[in-house]
């Protein structure tokens, strides 16, 4: 089969195209014929050697979409059947979704029943999941206003597209970096946006709820634009910082607010069958913003390491 891997950590130069064994099927697991899969900035993270615990050579990603080649749970997993994979230890304990085949733990493989088409199914796994479960720890109602804090990020335009569209109505404003990119995050949908300039957010509007992707590194500054009785869910680390350090919960927290977070290695099948339940209910367009080949990735990573980089990305198989 063809496979993505890669030998050493460093740039995308290290992902190399190459053809290796398919994986036998042994006790307890299934091979699954990957059609597509998204690209994720844990694996930037990984191909850099910022994840310790994984050895190389690997065949790196966390997650794919695609049908029942081998298995040995026939019952729930028959040959044929459509599936999910995500998270788990894909691509870091055992090798990941960027290849032709994966071999997957029978319990990591969630069967599907979807007419959605494999460049639409490829976007949702980990990017939509997070946002989906990330969207009902907010406890949207009505009226609400919401911060997107890091929007431009693939799950911060699926957050967007989640939220709109069940309420087409509600105002959510998202946060950039880039100035540049605000009539980006405009013309995908966002009401509003603002600037993020060294971690503070150069607005004075306050929000019902708020959905942070920065992570640590501006939880505290997005804290103090959420209303009094606010929620905000803390959910992803795309600022590089994974603890908070002099957060202080009593005083920095909005009065009588609440915190809570998401983490999408907490799978299950039915929120998965629930989340593309809500896609199909509410036509969600879940359609990715850039679509790469097998042999692309390395182009793939380089898009998303890019300052003009928006939304999600995929690799589709032929």
């Amino acid at each position: 089969m063809k496979a993505i891997v890669i030998e050493e950590p460093g740039g995308p130069e290290k992902l190399l195209y190459r053809e290796v064994p398919t994986p036998q099927v042994k006790p307890g697991w299934t091979l699954v014929h990957v059609r597509g899969f998204g690209i994720n900035h844990s694996e930037v993270f990984t191909r850099q050697g910022l994840s310790p615990s994984v050895q190389f050579p690997r065949i790196l990603g966390i997650e794919c979409v695609g049908v029942v080649a081998q298995t040995t749970d026939p019952e729930r997993l028959p040959v044929g059947q459509k599936c999910v994979s995500l998270m788990g230890e894909m691509g870091r304990a055992f090798d990941g979704g960027y290849a032709e085949y994966c071999l997957l733990p029978n319990d990591q493989v969630y069967p599907v029943h979807t007419e959605l088409p494999w460049v639409v199914l490829a976007a949702l796994p980990e990017t939509y999941f997070t946002a989906f479960g990330s969207m009902e720890n907010l406890r949207l109602e009505d009226g609400c206003s919401v911060l997107v804090r890091g929007a431009t990020s693939g799950v911060g335009v699926a957050f967007l597209r989640l939220v709109k569209a069940r309420f087409p109505r509600m105002r959510v404003v998202g946060s950039t970096r880039t100035a540049g990119k605000g009539q980006m995050l405009l013309d995908s949908g966002f009401d509003a946006f603002a600037v993020d300039e060294g971690g503070e957010l150069q607005t004075e509007e306050s929000f019902d709820r708020a959905f942070e992707l920065i992570g640590p590194a501006t939880l505290k500054d997005t804290c103090r634009h959420v209303c009094e009785g606010g929620i905000v869910c803390s959910t992803g680390q795309l600022g590089g910082k994974w603890y908070m350090d002099g957060f202080d919960p009593i005083f920095d927290l909005p009065a009588n607010g609440y915190l809570t977070s998401f983490y999408s290695n907490n799978v299950d099948g039915n929120r998965l069958d629930e989340m593309l339940s809500y896609v199909a209910r509410y036509h969600v367009d879940a359609a990715p913003e850039r679509v790469f080949s097998l042999d692309q990735v390395p182009d793939a990573h380089r898009y998303l390491a890019d300052a003009k980089s928006f939304g999600k990305v995929v690799v589709l198989n032929d």
